[in-house]
């Protein structure tokens, strides 16, 4: 697709990602945009602050917090290292982000701070129960650019 005809650019193209088998469905895409149209692909994982969980598991004192926090940084930077040196070894430029707070929140942020062009995500993450995930829900209704959902197949009981 030519972007003069369409009057579409896309130079930035921001993934997000929990980890999970349903945000990975939405690489073929993220891949494929890129290939296209020779854009940058930024990786988002957002790591939810635990400090607000504080009185429902107790007092536990700031030093144990941040050797949480560090924890789930270091394990969030490897994980996004093996995604992007096994999946996105071919795309041309491929940009690590590490967020702490709520998802939605973050990406809103990361799209107007790197001026992303397009959004491409799962319709639901790890924790979703619904074909819908509330995450990409606030996302879509706050964008300011498009945001693209990849279907994920709910898994069904049998009914026998």
């Amino acid at each position: 697709m030519d972007a003069n005809k369409t009057g579409l650019e896309v130079k930035k193209v921001l993934w997000p990602t929990d980890f999970s088998s349903s945000a990975q469905k939405a690489l073929p895409y993220v891949t494929s945009l890129t290939m296209q149209y020779g854009a940058e692909i930024h990786v988002l994982y957002v790591i939810e602050d635990i400090a607000h969980h504080l009185s429902w598991y107790g007092e536990f004192d700031t030093t144990h917090i941040d050797k949480l926090m560090q924890w789930a940084n270091k394990s969030a930077k490897q994980r996004l290292d093996q995604i992007c040196d096994k999946y996105l070894e071919g795309c041309p430029l491929y940009i690590k982000h590490i967020a702490v707070g709520d998802p939605a929140q973050e990406i809103l942020k990361l799209i107007d701070k790197e001026k992303v062009d397009l959004v491409v995500m799962a319709s639901q993450g790890e924790k979703g129960h619904f074909r819908f995930g509330s995450v990409t829900e606030k996302v879509l209704k706050k964008s300011p650019v498009p945001v693209t959902t990849i279907p994920v197949n709910l898994e069904k009981p049998s009914s026998s």
